[in-house]
């Protein structure tokens, strides 16, 4: 499985650590979202900055929707079929399935920037500074990722 890792809250008064662990997940901006595998070390550093992201189970769809809409190429341009032969992929339904399943990563398209540069969510987050588990936005929010990131992408409501 691969987990969704969206930034919510800004930098301001963040401890150095907590900062540098975001940089090492690449959140640098709020509402940047990356994909990460679901595994230990990724779990210790969610933990760590679960008071600024919020994480969840991207499903196959959800992922699919995320690269048509977000993915990115070196030099600004949109994710097509030639970068995705390159990385032994037909269509980005089949890339979506892989990386949505953890059998493969965004950096195996090459040239695809690994940070998915997401709209701010419509309807808003429901506030910044509680969990999800209290109404918030924040921490691990399971399978309600996938309707928080069809709310920030910018075909579908």
């Amino acid at each position: 499985m691969t987990w969704a890792v969206i930034r919510v809250r800004g930098e301001v008064n963040v401890k150095p650590k907590i900062r540098e662990t975001m940089r090492l997940l690449r959140l640098n901006r709020v509402n940047h979202c990356v994909m990460v595998p679901e595994d230990a070390t990724h779990l210790g550093m969610l933990r760590q900055v679960k008071d600024y992201v919020t994480w969840g189970e991207a499903d196959a769809e959800t992922a699919e929707l995320l690269l048509d809409d977000a993915g990115m190429l070196a030099g600004r341009k949109p994710l097509d079929k030639a970068a995705l032969k390159e990385g032994g992929f037909t269509t980005v339904k089949a890339f979506a399935k892989k990386v949505a399943a953890g059998k493969a990563r965004l950096r195996d398209v090459p040239g695809l920037k690994p940070v998915l540069r997401l709209h701010p969510p419509r309807k808003g987050w429901g506030g910044i500074k509680r969990a999800f588990s209290e109404g918030g936005a924040l921490g691990y929010r399971g399978d309600a990722i996938n309707a928080l990131l069809k709310r920030m992408t910018r075909g579908n409501a």
